[in-house]
């Protein structure tokens, strides 16, 4: 393919001078003069009606797709995008099995399948079965297969399904040998693991009671609840386990011990990754649920295995790049506890056990490294890696002496590999994808410089042959928040754009956890700006060392990077041409009135608290739209079911940008239907939004003559 031509149509010059007939007038957006005083300060919401679904909301969306339509469709590159995207994602797919028995089970595609399969292999990935389709009860291609959890015997497998994008489940049952599904249903699932009893009668899962008819997408997630479910029963006679009415925002997850004698409730409290762990004896009559470690949420604590009464544990507590700890049910105090792998330089994201060993996932430089200790910490070794990437989804257990995680990198699809003691790493799964040449691009690595002095480092993906004058156009992601790492991982429509002659560039900015909770914290709360200022540093520095100019740089994220999109390109919105907030939390004074929103004030604060509300309204995009600003070319990304971000942010942000907005660049919405916050879409889907992702891309960010 040739290098990405913004090739000039008939009113792509007009268009940003607004005449371009087919780039309709914004569809007229009712304003209300709703202006409130909040904690002392005046604040309007003119668009506040768009919250809630009405016909009139109904007519605005479909005026706003069809515009956005009518202009994506002039860019006379749409059509080989979408072909080339197309094919480029039929490439095979898998996620990481998980052994019982003698038997593999997990979800594969085999590159021409819109949603993967829940499928059963021997240990060799011989005798690949298929035990079910998610197509054969949705051809439309919106029903994905979420989690799964086979029985210890392998005889039965449990799964959440997802309807059109919805975090919302539905947990079946079925028979692994003949592929058979039962009976049993089970709605209202969300947040959950699927926990077997050790005899296979049926498993421990989370749920939220109903929510009102007709508000399952906005009703607020609060009081969740841990249930057991016998195999062969209805939901109705299903045994509540564990609930906490007197904790609300309390959220929990159960697994037993692989011997059967307690049972883990890993209790969280909103999104942050600080828990505590609840145990049950189920040796006992009484069965009472006893605190065990962390009930203050200041670490975090992951039950690795148990021996008896003794745990090994992965925790930050007075490590904040993780340590394991081995703790005493009967002394669970800090004091008590016994370090097994002590902190390392790199922050420590995962631990397993596999058979008598220890395999600890590391981030050294936002990169995987695995090291191996025994079960007394003693060290054995690094796990030698394919190349620099990403290892993630380590599946293992006691019972057996080998285990399996998926390797990425921007250049790599996810290839899943056998780790065995004896014999090192072996493929299991090797994709490879259609036509695309990895040696035609290099992954470098540069350091930005943020306001406050704090170096924070990006991957560069570009052509090999690519030129420092800056010219080529660039794609910045960001995410920062949450503790989440971004690390390599391969994406066909950046696979696309790469190929076309784009830059990719991606930073690792705070708020993010590939340097452990110092890191994160320091972009969370009242220290979110150093997030957007990490952001625009990055994008300076892309400018100045010639690997692209503002008129070509586009800016993009999604969910929280949504909101890292919106902040920035209304601080600074002449320094990028183009911005691609997807999924957005935009209105960061009452994102926590929806759905499971309540949650992030962990992370974001909350603006029911006074200093919480005056950093909010300082960065929250909605609100820090001004009239008369140039802001840039902007295509805004949400869907229908999203009950995760909820589509109101989007809307509301679109409506005031394009009433506000002084300049002549196209203010665009894109609401996909039968589509939620990212999860469980389909691969058409995909293909067709990343299609005109770059077709607005190529209409927007200028060029230069060939």
């Amino acid at each position: 393919m040739g290098p990405l031509r913004f090739i000039p149509i008939a009113c792509v010059a007009s268009v940003m001078s607004g005449a371009c007939a087919s780039l309709l007038p914004p569809p007229e957006a009712r304003r209300v003069e709703l202006v409130e005083t909040l904690h002392g300060h005046t604040v309007a919401d003119p668009y506040r009606w768009m919250e809630s679904s009405s016909p009139e909301l109904d007519v605005w969306i479909a005026a706003q797709n069809e515009r956005t339509r009518a202009f994506l469709d002039e860019a006379p590159e749409r059509e080989r995008f979408l072909e080339r995207l197309t094919a480029i994602w039929q490439f095979e797919r898998a996620g990481v099995p998980v052994r019982k028995g003698s038997r593999l089970f997990f979800l594969h595609n085999p590159g021409s399948l819109d949603q993967s399969r829940l499928v059963t292999s021997a240990l060799d990935g011989s005798d690949r079965r298929t035990l079910y389709d998610p197509s054969s009860v949705d051809p439309d291609g919106t029903t994905a297969i979420g989690t799964f959890s086979p029985s210890e015997d392998g005889q039965r497998v449990a799964f959440a399904i997802a309807r059109a994008g919805s975090d919302w489940n539905t947990v079946r049952v079925l028979d692994a040998t003949t592929g058979r599904l039962l009976d049993d249903e089970l709605g209202w699932v969300k947040f959950t693991a699927l926990s077997w009893a050790q005899d296979g009668s049926g498993f421990w899962y989370s749920r939220y009671p109903a929510p009102p008819e007709g508000d399952a997408l906005s009703a607020p997630n609060k009081h969740h609840q841990v249930y057991f479910h016998r195999v062969g029963t209805h939901q109705a006679d299903d045994t509540l386990v564990y609930a906490r009415d007197d904790e609300p925002d309390w959220g929990f997850g159960a697994e037993p011990t692989r011997d059967g004698r307690y049972l883990v409730f890993f209790v969280s409290r909103g999104a942050d990754r600080k828990n505590g762990l609840l145990l049950r004896d189920l040796a006992r009559d009484d069965a009472l649920v006893q605190p065990f470690v962390g009930l203050d949420f200041s670490a975090s604590f992951d039950v690795i295995s148990s021996d008896g009464d003794r745990f090994l544990i992965r925790t930050d507590a007075g490590a904040p790049g993780g340590r394991i700890v081995e703790i005493d049910v009967a002394s669970p105090a800090p004091e008590q506890w016994r370090t097994v792998v002590p902190e390392q330089p790199e922050a420590l994201e995962a631990a397993t056990r596999v058979g008598d060993r220890l395999v600890c996932q590391y981030l050294r430089d936002a990169v995987s490294v695995i090291k191996v200790h025994g079960l007394d910490g003693s060290p054995l070794g690094d796990v030698a890696l394919p190349a620099l990437g990403s290892a993630e989804g380590f599946s293992g257990s006691p019972t057996y002496p080998e285990g399996y995680f998926l390797f990425t990198n921007f250049l790599t699809p996810g290839r899943i590999l056998r780790f065995d003691p004896e014999r090192g790493v072996t493929p299991l799964i090797e994709p490879s994808v259609p036509s695309f040449n990895p040696e035609r691009f290099v992954v470098g690595r540069e350091m930005a410089v943020s306001r406050d002095g704090t170096r924070v480092p990006l991957f560069v993906v570009h052509r090999r042959d690519l030129v420092l004058d800056g010219s080529a156009p660039a794609y910045l992601y960001g995410y920062g928040g949450f503790n989440i790492s971004v690390t390599p991982w391969f994406s066909p429509g950046f696979a696309v754009w790469l190929e076309e002659g784009g830059v990719l560039a991606i930073p690792n900015l705070r708020g993010g956890g590939e340097f452990g909770e110092a890191w994160h914290q320091g972009g969370m709360k009242g220290r979110k700006q150093n997030v957007f200022d990490d952001f625009i540093a990055s994008a300076e520095l892309l400018i100045a060392k010639g690997y692209t100019r503002s008129d070509r740089l586009a800016i993009g994220g999604g969910s929280n990077g949504g909101l890292l999109v919106g902040a920035v390109m209304t601080q600074r919105p002449e320094l990028a041409a183009a911005a691609l907030p997807a999924v957005g939390v935009l209105d960061m004074l009452r994102f926590h009135k929806f759905t499971i929103g309540w949650a992030w004030t962990s992370e974001y604060g909350s603006p029911d608290e006074p200093d919480d509300f005056r950093h909010l309204l300082a960065y929250s995009p909605y609100h820090r739209i001004e009239a008369g600003k140039q802001y840039p070319a902007t295509l805004v990304l949400t869907a229908d079911h999203d009950d995760r971000v909820v589509p109101s942010h989007s809307f509301k942000f679109t409506a005031r940008l394009q009433e506000l907005q002084g300049g002549s660049a196209p203010i665009l919405i894109r609401v996909d239907t039968r589509a939620g916050h990212g999860a469980g879409k389909s691969a058409r889907k995909l293909a067709v939004e990343w299609a005109d992702r770059l077709a607005f891309l190529a209409l927007v960010l200028g060029r230069d003559d060939p």
